[in-house]
């Protein structure tokens, strides 16, 4: 007696079991914070967010940004003709970061590049976000917990001109709403970039800030931000402030 082999295709099993809700998916890890205040900085920065907006600012650097770092993207291209950039890894010159700061009240994101982090760089930062407000009236500046952010220095300015800083817990840096920023900046200025030198590629991020505050609701904008969002939320495994989802039985 011979055993007969049954064959099922791929596209046949993905049926039947889509409609009892179970799909494809990649695996993804993900972290709870150790962050004894874990809890009390998210609510703090979620009542300022509610409660303040016009009042609310988020701070962190992205980077590090090397030239002559060929960076792969997708784009338009005749078909069969794909862009091609050379295959080096090297991060000659040195690199750069952009001290982004977005203004949460008016959407919108500015920044500058330095050479390092460090704590006069977070000061002068953290000092023209002040001057968006020269009222005087308080403000508060999420950002994390980078040692160059929350110094002696730092924490002394900012008491003194009324500054609320508002960290996020150890490794929870999702909770800083310029974070679904910088997916678009990426996006639009890195992928399939080869920059020349450092000033070729400060350019490019400049020029993009300029476009997006006068364009904050343009459809390209909106939808790679939410795609942004969506990457952040699906790499931490959790919503908001909230606890991994219950394993199901």
């Amino acid at each position: 007696m011979h055993e007969r082999i049954i064959r099922i295709g791929r596209e046949a099993l993905r049926c039947p079991l889509q409609r009892r809700g179970i799909t494809f998916q990649r695996t993804k890890t993900w972290t709870e914070s150790p962050d004894p205040e874990r809890d009390a900085k998210l609510k703090r920065i979620e009542h300022v967010l509610e409660h303040f907006p016009d009042r609310v600012f988020a701070f962190d650097e992205f980077g590090p940004l090397g030239i002559l770092r060929p960076t792969a993207g997708s784009c338009w291209a005749k078909q069969g003709k794909p862009d091609r950039l050379p295959a080096t890894y090297s991060r000659t010159h040195g690199v750069t970061y952009l001290h982004g700061c977005y203004s949460v009240g008016d959407d919108r994101l500015w920044g500058v590049n330095r050479r390092r982090k460090s704590t006069a760089n977070t000061l002068a930062a953290l000092k023209s976000i002040r001057a968006a407000r020269p009222d005087g009236a308080p403000i508060h500046i999420i950002l994390d917990n980078l040692s160059a952010h929350a110094g002696e220095d730092v924490r002394r300015w900012a008491k003194k001109n009324k500054v609320e800083l508002c960290f996020t817990p150890t490794y929870a840096s999702w909770a800083n709403p310029i974070d679904a920023h910088f997916g678009p900046l990426r996006q639009f200025t890195l992928a399939n970039s080869h920059h020349y030198s450092h000033p070729a590629q400060t350019r490019a991020p400049h020029a993009y800030l300029r476009w997006r505050n006068a364009n904050a609701r343009h459809a390209a904008v909106l939808a790679a931000q939410r795609k942004e969002r969506a990457r952040i939320r699906s790499e931490k495994g959790i919503r908001w402030g909230g606890r991994p989802f219950a394993a199901v039985a």
